[in-house]
């Protein structure tokens, strides 16, 4: 693989025309997920496969629809400004069409904290956000009460607002992965957009608390963004009716000004949870 420094404007084209070789399979994802090389001109980059062929159908969820899905989540990650998800695109490939993303490997740092955590059940201080209350064997087996947690940055705030406009109905500890400077990258938005209230995910800490003003102006250029180009583009990979459901969702985030909170008549945090 080539050591170029690749232009971060230069990876869609690459991901869209790069040719695509298939080095391992991912054997922990419940659909096929192919982990490959993009090579375009002599430039290389890693990245993730998932061709629709290998899609494992969901009652909910239409067909097919799975890596439609994670696109359009990458293109309304961008449209917040957020880098949340990973450059993805559509394109051809190794068995059909399906999606492409940025392989990401950055390391986190010894002493950078995992975004989420199981931690004894007591308070669990300012930098953390309790979610709910669980049981955990001790090392001789027997149950002990804990506390799920997760970080209390502006870092995972964003992503709790992300998640509440493309309504996610699975974000799992394992779909958070970390990047420089202490960034976070969401992944897996195969299950999102669904015109129903689906919204299951580890980050319910600010639950009911108002959002912060960078995440309403963000909204509000969003939601901008929604009644034209972006939602043209959106048109293309979901539904019109999910489109207007995450108009809809935007405009009611903006007009009660608080994040969502569960509304307890459904299971909403995903198990196992990390």
């Amino acid at each position: 693989m080539t050591d170029t420094v690749l232009d971060a404007a230069a990876v869609p084209e690459l991901l869209r025309r790069g040719e695509l070789t298939v080095r391992a399979r991912l054997e922990d994802a419940s659909n096929a997920t192919l982990y490959c090389v993009a090579t375009l001109d002599g430039v290389s980059l890693p990245c993730v496969w998932k061709p629709v062929a290998g899609e494992r159908p969901l009652w909910d969820f239409p067909d097919g629809t799975l890596a439609g899905r994670e696109v359009a989540a990458y293109e309304v990650s961008e449209a917040l400004g957020w880098n949340i998800v990973p450059t993805t695109v559509f394109r051809e490939g190794p068995y059909g069409a399906g999606m492409c993303q940025v392989w990401i490997d950055h390391k986190r740092a010894d002493d950078e904290p995992e975004p989420v955590a199981i931690l004894p059940a007591v308070d669990p201080g300012p930098a953390w956000k309790p979610i709910a209350h669980v049981v955990v064997p001790d090392e001789q087996g027997r149950e002990q009460p804990a506390l799920l947690v997760h970080a209390a940055g502006d870092v995972l705030q964003r992503i709790a607002v992300f998640d509440a406009v493309i309504n996610n109905a699975d974000r799992k500890g394992g779909h958070l992965l970390p990047g420089p400077a202490g960034h976070v990258y969401g992944i897996d938005h195969g299950i999102c957009f669904h015109v129903e209230d689906k919204l299951r995910t580890l980050l319910w800490g600010w639950a009911g608390e108002p959002l912060p003003a960078s995440a309403r102006a963000a909204l509000t250029s969003l939601a901008e963004e929604l009644h034209g180009a972006l939602g043209a583009r959106l048109g293309e990979l979901i539904t019109p009716d999910e489109v207007e459901a995450t108009r809809e969702r935007v405009r009611v985030l903006l007009a009660e000004g608080r994040l969502p909170k569960p509304d307890g008549r459904r299971h909403v945090i995903p198990w196992p949870p990390i």
